[in-house]
């Protein structure tokens, strides 16, 4: 595995391990604070907060509680969109990380109008775990899962214990976890999603159970480098993929073992994926998606270096040799050369470019 590769894994994984642990002596820690995970759902009407329910002991709620009204006083809540922070409250974490986010009931905001003055009910969605960091790495995923309450809320008494405690009891293994899973399930053959990912090539999942298939869609999303590149070049990407490949990767349940079918790799996915399983040996979420989210960073930084060897192999023989080093090192050349040709489509000067360092690349497969 490559050596900064190797040094980002472990840098992570100590940053992640030490805001986990927080603060207090080493009896305060517990080693499944991991797997701790707590809830708590307001009723909202004028700063005033009731608690409809939570996990939590009664006096971490009440502190909970306080923290929250103070960040309502301040206007700090914003309806769909959740924040992340840390607090202080009495359980055995000490520290930990907290995701609050305010909603309101859409079918009664709908009706509301000025004339009836009558205020939508709203509610303030608790979950806490793991740390700040942690959590921070999941708040999309987390505002999303929050808004699977909204229309059940407006039923709420009738709905509390046939959906909403469940609900809730269930946001870590739901939007913390499919990651963690994912890799446990596939282990070496997770460098297929890794490229699949990369590569914006459709998957299919066959003749699996619904969970399965929402967590490797779950870990597709997380892998996507959509919103770090433009979205009409994301566009253009996943259909000049889907045209050459002509084929979805699938995936099939139908064996004991789960089955890859035209599924691709490179060494950049292989170190990557070596990345997840050596991970795996700690037992923390949080890590996995740190990982994650180098993997698509490295991908971009790598994709940009690439652009900009081009740039200046336009007037730079010299350059041109650097591209070559570059595509048969990075790991995933095969890759990054398809993105920016795409990237690069109107550019005539680039196009020379790319179409030399294309025939170089076949070469280079066929040695």
């Amino acid at each position: 595995m490559l050596p900064s590769l190797q040094e980002s894994v472990d840098g992570d994984e100590r940053e992640l391990e030490s805001s986990e642990e927080g603060g207090g002596s080493a009896e305060e820690r517990r080693p499944e604070r991991y797997s701790n995970s707590y809830y708590c759902l307001y009723s909202y009407q004028g700063y005033s907060l009731s608690l409809v329910d939570t996990n939590l002991p009664a006096e971490a709620e009440t502190e909970l509680r306080s923290f929250i009204v103070k960040r309502l006083i301040k206007g700090a809540l914003f309806e769909g969109m959740g924040n992340v922070a840390s607090v202080e409250l009495s359980i055995p974490e000490f520290r930990v990380g907290c995701y609050y986010c305010l909603l309101q009931q859409e079918k009664l905001l709908e009706t509301a109008t000025v004339e009836t003055n009558i205020s939508p009910p709203e509610y303030v969605t608790c979950f806490l775990g793991g740390s700040e960091k942690g959590l921070e790495l999941f708040r999309l995923e987390l505002d999303i899962y929050v808004q699977g309450l909204k229309t059940n809320l407006d039923s709420e008494k009738s709905n509390l214990e046939t959906y909403i405690k469940p609900y809730l009891r269930s946001w870590f293994e739901d939007s913390v976890c499919p990651i963690q899973r994912v890799v446990q399930l596939f282990q070496e053959k997770l460098t297929f999603l890794l490229h699949a990912a990369l590569s914006y090539t459709p998957v299919e999942v066959k003749n699996s159970d619904e969970r399965i298939k929402k967590d490797i869609h779950r870990f597709l999303s997380a892998a996507s480098l959509q919103g770090l590149i433009q979205e009409g070049t994301m566009t253009s990407l996943c259909i000049a993929m889907t045209e050459e490949h002509h084929k979805s990767v699938v995936i099939d349940y139908s064996g004991p073992q789960p089955q890859f079918h035209n599924a691709g790799s490179n060494k950049f996915c292989d170190d990557w994926m070596q990345a997840f399983l050596n991970g795996a040996e700690g037992g923390n979420p949080f890590l996995f998606r740190q990982i994650l989210e180098n993997f698509k960073l490295k991908a971009i930084q790598d994709t940009n270096n690439l652009k900009r060897f081009i740039r200046q192999a336009e007037m730079n023989h010299y350059a041109l040799f650097k591209c070559f080093v570059f595509l048969k090192n990075c790991g995933s050349g095969d890759v990054l050369l398809k993105i920016v040709k795409v990237e690069q489509a109107e550019m005539p000067e680039a196009k020379n470019v790319i179409t030399v360092l294309e025939e170089f690349m076949r070469e280079t497969a066929v040695a």
